[in-house]
């Protein structure tokens, strides 16, 4: 009887541990990643080195493809693009990056000529929104075949479509079965700061993704206690929706350019009317991972951006988003050493 109730204990256990392995890991190993820049040329590794000095884990590979509002076709993998956006281009970067131990995540972006963000997207009538529909479709099922066939980790089924995912939704949830049926790997979309709560199929996904540009302080150069602070609400907000899906949250993009005002929202600026704050840059960054990257519910993020000519980028006198020889890199390279909780 001894042996029989031993026995019963020992299957109960086991049980319990298949149940447990096989259930969707909360975050413990952050996805350390950066958004690279798709070079205009073919690159070869060694573009890739800098960023195994800053203990890079991962990189968003973004092959951007091209509509206009008056015709909602989508235009992608174009002679005339970049070699880094085009399928074979993106294909040999994660390669490439593979070889370093840097996992891939492929994350497509529209950009709307004459008008550039997708967030405000929209078609005014059916017609044009079946030839969108039909041509986003082909795009993005052509890239994550590609991302199946070269075992990316990671693949974004669109970035920041504001209106489109609210007014559309069947639309989103067809294209989510459609890549599931060629793409094996994690499937996210990038929510916009502003939107992410208006998605409605977060349950079909594996990851919730924002683009983290939350405005959190009007100060000029706020201090990293000041930045840790005003994360909070934005903070509970995304941890309830974690918890809601039961998915961890990714950062698809979070990042701040090295000027004044940098976490107050970038969109309310005239870049040049701003000072170079590198201080400010850092302090960001700093307050951010501090924030969040030790939540078990926080998958970790891709900063915003990096480029392939780590050499001549970035600097004493840039103001753009990239990290790249400025003070932020140094704090970005700290953090993503501490990837494991």
């Amino acid at each position: 009887m001894k042996k029989v109730f031993l026995s019963i204990i020992l299957v109960g256990v086991m049980v319990i541990g298949l149940l447990s392995f096989n259930k969707e890991p909360i975050a413990k190993t952050k996805i350390n990643g950066v958004s690279f820049v798709a070079p205009r040329n073919e690159i070869s590794a060694d573009v890739l080195m800098p960023l195994q000095k800053i203990n890079t884990g991962w990189m968003a590979v973004i092959p951007y493809a091209f509509t206009r509002p008056e015709e909602g076709k989508v235009h992608f993998n174009h002679t005339r693009q970049h070699w880094g956006e085009s399928i074979y281009g993106a294909a040999k970067t994660i390669e490439m990056a593979r070889a370093m131990n840097i996992k891939s995540m492929v994350k497509p972006h529209v950009w709307v000529r004459g008008q550039g963000w997708a967030g405000d997207f929209e078609l005014e009538n059916e017609e044009k929104w079946d030839a969108f529909e039909d041509s986003y479709t082909d795009y993005i099922l052509a890239y994550a075949k590609m991302a199946d066939s070269v075992n990316a980790e990671l693949f974004c089924i669109g970035t920041e479509f504001r209106k489109a995912v609210m007014q559309r939704p069947a639309y989103w949830e067809g294209l989510i079965k459609k890549v599931r049926q060629v793409y094996k790997g994690k499937v996210t979309y990038a929510a916009n700061w502003d939107n992410f709560e208006n998605v409605t199929f977060w349950n079909q996904l594996d990851y919730i993704g924002v683009d983290a540009y939350f405005p959190i302080s009007e100060e000029k150069t706020p201090s990293r206690n000041q930045l840790i602070e005003s994360w909070t609400e934005n903070k509970k907000q995304l941890q309830k929706l974690s918890k809601q899906y039961d998915k961890p949250v990714l950062f698809t993009e979070f990042g701040f350019q090295s000027v004044d005002f940098t976490a107050d929202g970038h969109w309310k600026y005239d870049q040049d009317t701003l000072a170079v704050n590198h201080q400010a840059q850092a302090n960001a960054f700093d307050a951010t991972f501090d924030a969040f990257w030790k939540e078990d519910w926080f998958a970790g993020g891709f900063v915003w951006k990096w480029h392939s000519n780590h050499g001549t980028i970035g600097g004493i006198e840039c103001k753009e988003f990239t990290p790249q020889n400025k003070q932020a890199e140094g704090v970005i390279k700290e953090w993503f050493g501490k990837s494991q909780y």
